[in-house]
């Protein structure tokens, strides 16, 4: 009620008695009270609070660009063990499945007929030294009796030409001793490379040939591992042309952050890119890169499917702002809420360049300290007052966390 009214009613008040005029102005005290605090109430109500909303505030930094591929882990190094001659297997020395050395003895081949062509080998050598060594005492008498005109011409010439003929006999013995020496030798059947070692093919009492297509058994080098990528080549080449234009810097011997699928869970280990296929697959129009990790565990295992973080390029100075603060115009042109200096809401119009995990990275329409708005979307408008509430940290922090 208006103080007007009520001080009217209190006039007309006057033409009654005393206890009636007492009552009026008892009345008109409450009335008076209860208009006081209407009025407060809609003073206060008038005056609204700004509006709370969640901002952060964006900096520059470097920005690594990565995409994530498919890929398959590959045996750093796969050899197939083969007999390289013919024999019985006489023993198996090592336990299938066990990590074995390079050089490590792993069959026995029946070697008796072997050290005795080697014996046969090593005494047709000396026949052959002696007969050498004969000639060559001949060859000095003759040397004597032709500048004495005591032998002919002629007999000198047989001497020399024997003489070469057992030389070269000497050599004849000593490669023929060598081969029957690597005979053998490779009787004993030894590990080409270092790694876990697979099952046995054969056992003892097999027959084993030089020339056998069936594999004695198989070593796989774990440790380092490959594993072979792909990408799209099309967006090999838009990374490319990107870096050529001067938009993204190149980055050398990055490192790639591999996922193991299934699990979801990081490899602890990061690998390094060692090479990119020059030749696209024409069934899937996809390049193949291998990268390399190591792999001390054995945890990676050659057929498992992975997929890895391999970084593209990098930007300098890219501002990183969170997805869910971009909004899009009707045309389609993406924007965003900030806090102006004077606490009020300002609308700025983005270039985005892609994304980069949860966040979009900014080509152009961001500068240094804005705070863009990521909390109460709903109930801004442009030039309304907000009080803004810093939510998740400076992203300065975050760069310098990032890129220490």
């Amino acid at each position: 009620m208006p103080r007007e009214q009520a001080l009217s009613r209190i006039s007309r008040g006057r033409g009654l008695g005393r206890f009636g005029a007492l009552m009026a102005l008892l009345v008109a005290g409450f009335v008076l009270q209860a208009c006081d605090g209407e009025e407060k109430q809609k003073g206060q109500a008038g005056a609204k609070p700004p509006q709370s909303v969640g901002v952060v505030v964006v900096h520059p930094e470097t920005v690594m660009l990565s995409e994530r591929l498919p890929g398959r882990v590959v045996a750093f190094r796969k050899a197939e063990v083969r007999p390289q001659v013919d024999g019985v297997v006489e023993k198996r020395l090592f336990e299938e499945g066990a990590l074995v050395e390079a050089g490590q003895h792993l069959y026995q081949i029946e070697a008796k007929s072997y050290r005795a062509a080697l014996k046969a080998a090593q005494a047709e050598l000396a026949r052959a030294r002696a007969t050498h060594a004969l000639d060559q005492k001949k060859l000095k008498r003759y040397e004597k009796l032709v500048q004495t005109q005591t032998a002919s011409r002629q007999a000198y010439d047989d001497i020399v030409a024997a003489a070469e003929e057992s030389k070269a006999a000497v050599a004849v013995a000593r490669a023929e001793m060598d081969v029957a020496a690597i005979n053998v030798e490779y009787t004993k059947v030894n590990a080409p490379i270092p790694g876990l070692i697979g099952r046995s093919q054969v056992s003892e009492g097999a027959l084993v040939t030089a020339s056998q297509a069936t594999v004695m058994t198989t070593i796989t080098q774990l440790d380092p591992i490959y594993v072979d990528l792909t990408q799209s080549s099309s967006k090999l080449i838009a990374a490319r042309q990107k870096i050529a234009s001067g938009a993204w810097k190149n980055v050398t011997d990055a490192p790639v952050v591999l996922v193991l699928d299934g699990a979801g869970k990081t490899y602890p280990h990061e690998g390094r890119l060692k090479l990119s296929e020059v030749v696209v697959d024409e069934g899937t129009d996809s390049v193949t890169l291998r990268a390399e990790f190591p792999n001390p565990d054995k945890v990676l295992l050659p057929g498992m499917f992975v997929r890895a973080e391999v970084s593209q390029g990098r930007v300098e100075d890219g501002f990183l702002i969170p997805q869910r603060a971009v909004q899009r115009a009707p045309n389609g042109d993406a924007f965003v809420w900030i806090v102006k200096d004077d606490n009020t809401v300002g609308r700025r119009s983005l270039t985005l360049s892609g994304t980069v995990g949860q966040d979009w990275l900014v080509q152009a329409g961001m500068k240094d300290g804005d705070k863009v708005i990521v909390e109460g979307l709903l109930k801004v408008r442009a030039g309304a007052a907000v009080a803004p509430q810093i939510v998740g940290g400076d992203k300065a922090e975050a760069a310098a966390k990032k890129n220490p």
